[in-house]
């Protein structure tokens, strides 16, 4: 039953499971599943029960353990499977701890099943966990005189072999850059900042105008520049505060993914498409980096359609709360260059489509995305100075 054990595991991972914990003594091991939009987690353990007692105390810690997780959705469809790998059975009744599943919550969106495997069951129980979990569950069978504690070994040894490789390519992804730009922008930014302060206030239009702030008669006028200036100029200290606060975060974990000179590229592209987009549908003065860090959101978005499971596994949920958070606030909020932010968010989301993530090629994708985001950039202009 130890190399059954280790055989499933090894099984759910060449199916698309990823161990998510393990116990130290690798006798409970939680898996989930790529499938963002139906998740399923496997629990694994190889524990023998004399009692059903004892059974049911695990069944119910586990139940209630899953029901009160942070930040692990199991969302409508999905499910929690449940699995005890046993050499034999309780000795007393225990089927019907395990007849019917157990809801997850209210109304039921999942459910959570438990699946005994002991020694005398498999031929039966295989198919049904292969059911629930969309896995191809066919153990090799023993070969004829292998020691089964060095083939359980192996197995074990092969698994974790390839669970720390996983962790160590996860790893890489989010720490392919180092945040230089990042830094260098905040510097300009409060530099330029400084200045604006110095000539007069940040807050004096005639002041960032001088500078190269968005002002619609002046592009019209052939100042093409000022698609490029607002983004390091800032309309009074709060502005200038959390606009710095937001790319120092977002720019840091943007910048690490990419990597600098990518960076750079999808943060200047996102400043365009916002002032573009300002341009176009707000007649004001503007200036700020605003249109660029919504960019930043739009390039992690692109991020969560090449690694779908691993965006939303770590940051994907809280990004599309800021984004929607921050969109909804300029909507209510007056004065707020609500236009500038949503070009913002496109031209990143086309320009890291266009660059795409290091070492991952996709040629068809990138010709696509640079297509759009030129074609939006020459409507844009069109309609612009028509």
């Amino acid at each position: 039953m130890d190399v059954l054990f280790w055989q499933l595991v090894r099984l759910l991972i060449h199916s698309g499971y990823r161990i998510a914990q393990m116990s130290e003594r690798g006798d409970e091991i939680w898996l989930e599943s790529g499938h963002w939009r139906r998740p399923t987690i496997v629990r694994l353990v190889r524990a023998d029960f004399d009692w059903s007692r004892s059974l049911r105390l695990d069944i119910e810690y586990t139940w209630q353990f899953v029901r009160q997780m942070n930040g692990r959705k199991i969302g409508k469809g999905g499910h929690v499977v449940n699995v005890y790998v046993m050499a034999y059975p309780p000795v007393d009744d225990w089927e019907f701890l395990v007849d019917e599943p157990l809801p997850l919550s209210e109304p039921a969106d999942g459910a959570f099943h438990t699946l005994l495997i002991h020694s005398s069951n498999t031929a039966e129980m295989l198919p049904r966990l292969a059911d629930m979990t969309g896995a191809t569950i066919r153990p090799e069978p023993l070969t004829e005189g292998a020691d089964p504690f060095a083939t359980a070994e192996r197995l074990k040894y092969e698994v974790l072999t390839e669970w720390h490789r996983e962790q160590e390519e996860e790893r890489r992804i989010f720490e392919y850059g180092k945040p230089l730009f990042t830094r260098l922008l905040i510097v300009v930014q409060v530099v330029m900042f400084l200045i604006l302060e110095w000539s007069g206030g940040s807050t004096d239009p005639s002041v960032l105008i001088r500078y190269g702030a968005k002002f619609n008669p002046l592009i019209e006028m052939g100042e093409w520049w000022r698609f490029l200036t607002p983004m390091f100029l800032h309309i009074g200290f709060l502005h200038l505060l959390t606009n710095t606060f937001a790319l120092y975060y977002l720019g840091i974990t943007v910048e690490r993914l990419y990597g600098s000179l990518r960076f750079l590229l999808i943060y200047t592209t996102a400043g365009f498409f916002g002032t573009l987009a300002s341009f176009l549908f707000t007649p004001s003065i503007s200036a700020g980096a605003s249109g660029a860090i919504f960019g930043l959101f739009g390039a992690l978005l692109y991020f969560g359609t090449v690694y779908r499971h691993l965006f939303f596994r770590t940051m994907g949920m809280n990004v599309v709360s800021l984004i929607v958070v921050n969109l909804l606030f300029g909507l209510l909020v007056p004065g707020i260059d609500n236009a500038g932010h949503i070009g913002g968010l496109v031209g990143g989301f086309l320009a890291a489509g266009a660059v795409h993530l290091p070492k991952r090629a996709a040629w068809g994708r990138q010709m696509k995305a640079l297509v759009v985001a030129a074609l939006l950039a020459a409507a844009g202009l069109w309609l612009g100075f028509r």
